[in-house]
């Protein structure tokens, strides 16, 4: 079997997707993408093409090595992200090949169902408990929110006192029963993020993510070591090297491999076996579209310490497939059944793409740059 043909849609909200065609009709799909660089990824994706076509689509851990090794340059997120949808593809097209899930083939599965977390908003501590009360009567034993922006290096006690109120409105709310994640988004120094930490311990957050920046392992050390909240990160981090120093030096207790920015599906194992190996777990970052989440769904269903998947909670529902796959994914009591297919699992609606995004053929200029039409994304 040989790559005959590989074809990226550029399609709403902010996705790009790929398709890698064989010479025994099977595709593969993948979702190479950095937010806000679609156009940057899509001509790395083009460079490594010139490699893949004609190659054994099934050698998935060689053209791993050799775009990743080849060239004098390594790492980064728009050269792994190029990388990350090319094996999500591959991967597709070896299930498919073989008539098996990609779990099957990763270990098989450790799990029948994959625990979900979503998003919750609001501005007030009201409009914060009543956002999460609905998605805990939606089914969802777990929900994630943010730190309002911008922090102040050192901020005052009135804004930590504002953020408290939030998040203890929040559990007020849901009771004891539901786990609340923090999102610090990479925006709170070292110095506030401590005491951020330390003044939500007694609402119990089930993760702090990014309390700071990822580039200063040390800082992040210095938070860890200064509060019980496990520590979570990794969206920002690219392929295990990436990994490797937060691990050795215990910053983070869950890691948060991008499957779309990190490597891929086989890399993401990786990681989590790294994770495993200092008791971490590891919960993947998802704020993209339904390629990204059957890929993270087949991570997660065979990875032994998986701990709990994001998905970007769209009202649209576009984020689970809907009108972008034939049949979408569903959410039940805040979990998705493992998925039963070959491959990743879906079937992609290609006429939901044409009519959605700028279309098949990317290599003509009109698809998105007439009119400024990327400019409005």
């Amino acid at each position: 079997m040989k790559i005959t043909a590989m074809q990226l849609f550029h399609v709403k909200p902010r996705w790009l997707f790929l398709k890698i065609e064989t010479d025994e009709g099977i595709a593969g799909w993948g979702e190479p993408i950095v937010e806000g660089r679609a156009l940057t990824v899509a001509a790395a994706v083009k460079e490594l093409e010139r490699y893949l076509i004609g190659e054994d689509p099934l050698r998935i851990e060689h053209h791993w090595q050799v775009m990743y090794r080849s060239s004098f340059y390594r790492g980064g997120p728009v050269l792994v992200s190029a990388i990350s949808g090319i094996e999500q593809a591959l991967w597709d097209i070896k299930g498919k090949y073989y008539g098996m899930p990609v779990y099957e083939m990763l270990g098989g599965r450790c799990r029948e169902k994959i625990r979900m977390y979503c998003h919750s908003g609001g501005t007030t501590p009201e409009e914060c408990a009543a956002n999460a009360e609905r998605r805990v009567a939606a089914g969802f034993s777990a929900i994630k929110i943010g730190v309002d922006a911008p922090v102040r290096q050192v901020d005052t006690l009135a804004f930590v006192e504002s953020q408290v109120k939030r998040l203890a409105a929040i559990r007020q709310a849901v009771g004891s029963g539901i786990d609340i994640a923090i999102d610090f988004h990479g925006r709170v120094s070292p110095a506030m993020a401590i005491r951020l930490a330390q003044a939500f311990e007694p609402y119990y957050p089930m993760f702090i993510e990014e309390p700071c920046l990822p580039d200063n392992i040390e800082a992040m050390v210095r938070i860890a070591g200064a509060t019980s909240v496990p520590i979570a990160a990794g969206e920002r981090l690219f392929t295990r090297w990436g990994f490797r120093e937060a691990l050795e030096k215990q910053a983070i207790s869950i890691v948060q491999p991008d499957l779309c920015h990190a490597g891929g599906i086989f890399e993401a194992k990786k990681i989590a076996a790294m994770a495993e190996m200092y008791y971490g777990s590891i919960a993947p970052h998802n704020p993209l579209g339904p390629i990204s989440l059957a890929s993270c769904l087949q991570l997660d269903a065979c990875t032994p310490n998986f701990l709990i998947q994001e998905h970007p909670s769209l009202a649209e529902r576009w984020d689970l497939g809907e009108g972008y796959l034939q049949q979408p994914f569903v959410i039940q009591d805040g979990y998705i059944a493992v998925p039963q297919g070959p491959g990743l699992g879906i079937e992609v609606n290609e006429e939901a793409l044409a009519e959605r995004g700028f279309g098949g053929d990317w290599d003509t200029p009109r698809l998105y740059y007439e009119d400024g039409s990327f400019a409005e994304w």
